[in-house]
C-alpha cells in the first residue's frame, strides 16, 4: 500500500487522520491512551478490523510507558485502559476481539515479570496488525474466486485498506481480483452521512489505479434496474451467530435492492468479525452518533437549525438476503448458524 492505516512507531500509535481525506493525508501519532481513544471515537480511525488493531496498540502502549515496579499496580493500570477503550465504539466486535486477545496475553505472561510481560504486550499487539494485513489478503483471495472476469461490483461505505490493518475486507476481494486479473470495476456508494464511499473507497481504488464511479446512495437501484452491477461486496463490523450482518448504514436498503434484481450479495468478514455469542441482528448494539454529522457536511449546515435528527451509524441485513460470508478460513453459506461455526471451529 502507498499509506498505512495504523502503525506502530517507537511507542507512538500513528493513524492516518481518515477525517481529512481525501484532501489532506496526514498522520497523527497518539502518544496516550486518551488520545488513541479519542481517535477511535472521533473516526480518526474506523473500520472494525482497524479499529481492534488500534486498540490492541492502544494497549502496548500502555504497557510500553508504564514506569513502575508494581505487578498488581501494571494488572490495574492495563485493564482500567482496556475498559477505558472497550467504552469508544459499541458496535464493532473486533475492538471486543483485540481488547480480549490482549487481556489473555497479559494472563499468559505475568508471571515473566514485568520486563517480560510489557514485551510480550508489545509483540502481541504488533503480530496483531501483521495478522489482520495477511487475513484480508487470503480473505481476498477466497472472494476473487466467487466472481467473473470482469466484474462489475457495488460497494457501500469503505471496508479497504483503510478499515483494516492493509489491503481490506470487500476492497480485498476487489484488489484480489485485480491481481487475479480479473479487471473488477466499481461503483462506490457515496454512503452518507460520513461519506466513506466518496472520500474514502474512491480515493484508495484512484490510487490502486483500479477503475472506480462514485454514485449517490440513491442511485444503486436505478444502476442496478440498467444492468450495470453484477454484485455486490460489502464488509461488516459484527456477523451475529446466524448470518445477520451489522454494516454502516445503509446496507440493508442495498441488500434488499440487490435481491430485489437477482444479484449476490457478499459479504467479506474476518473470522474475528464473527460473534458466535450474539444470536441475531437484533442482539448487535447499533451506534447514533452525533445529528451534526447528518445536518452539516464539513462544517456547513445543509438542513434548518433545530430539526430533529436521527443518526444510527449501522443496520442490520438479515442473513436471509446474503448470499455468503467470505472470511479468511474459506466461505460460509446457509444455514449460517452451521456454516460459521465450522469455520471458526465451534460446535
Amino acid at each position: 500500500m502507498s499509506f498505512e492505516t495504523v502503525e506502530w512507531k517507537n511507542g507512538d500509535v500513528v493513524l492516518i487522520d481518515q477525517r481529512k481525506l481525501p484532501v489532506e493525508e496526514t498522520y497523527l501519532a497518539c502518544k496516550t491512551l486518551d488520545q488513541v481513544a479519542d481517535a477511535i471515537k472521533t473516526m480518526v480511525v474506523r473500520g472494525a478490523p482497524a479499529i481492534g488493531v488500534t486498540a490492541a496498540l492502544g494497549l502496548a502502549q500502555v504497557a510500553h510507558q508504564y514506569t513502575g515496579s508494581d505487578l498488581d499496580g501494571f494488572d490495574k493500570r492495563f485493564h482500567a485502559a482496556a475498559d477505558t477503550l472497550a467504552a469508544t465504539r459499541p458496535t464493532a466486535v473486533n475492538l471486543f476481539w483485540g481488547i480480549e486477545r490482549m487481556k489473555r496475553c497479559f494472563a499468559a505472561n505475568r508471571a515473566a515479570g514485568l520486563a517480560g510481560l510489557r514485551k510480550a504486550l508489545i509483540d502481541e499487539a504488533v503480530r496483531i496488525r501483521e495478522e489482520d494485513i495477511e487475513v484480508c489478503k487470503r480473505l481476498g483471495r477466497f472472494g476473487a474466486d466467487l466472481l467473473g472476469d470482469k466484474p462489475r461490483i457495488l460497494t457501500h461505505c469503505n471496508a479497504g485498506a483503510l478499515a483494516t490493518a492493509g489491503y481490506g475486507t470487500a476492497l480485498g476481494v476487489v484488489r484480489a481480483a485485480a491481481e487475479a486479473g480479473k479487471s473488477p470495476t466499481v461503483l462506490a456508494d457515496e454512503t452518507r452521512p460520513f461519506l466513506q464511499g466518496a472520500r474514502l473507497t474512491a480515493w484508495e481504488l484512484m490510487k490502486d489505479s483500479i477503475p472506480v464511479t462514485l454514485i449517490t446512495d440513491n442511485m444503486a437501484g436505478h444502476m442496478m434496474s440498467l444492468g450495470r452491477v453484477d454484485c455486490v461486496v460489502v464488509g461488516t463490523d459484527r456477523v451475529a451467530a446466524n448470518g445477520d450482518v451489522a454494516n454502516k448504514i445503509g446496507t440493508y436498503t442495498v441488500a434488499v435492492l440487490a435481491h430485489r434484481h437477482g444479484l449476490p450479495f457478499y459479504v467479506a468478514a474476518p473470522t474475528s468479525t464473527i460473534d458466535l455469542d450474539c444470536p441475531t441482528g437484533a442482539d448487535i448494539p447499533i451506534e447514533q452518533r452525533d445529528p451534526a454529522e447528518v445536518t452539516h457536511v464539513f462544517g456547513n449546515a445543509v438542513a434548518p437549525q433545530g430539526v430533529v435528527v436521527a443518526n444510527p451509524a449501522f443496520d442490520v441485513t438479515p442473513h436471509e438476503l446474503v448470499t455468503a460470508i467470505v472470511t479468511e478460513k474459506g466461505v460460509a453459506t446457509a444455514p449460517y448458524s452451521r456454516s460459521l461455526r465450522e469455520l471458526v471451529g465451534r460446535s
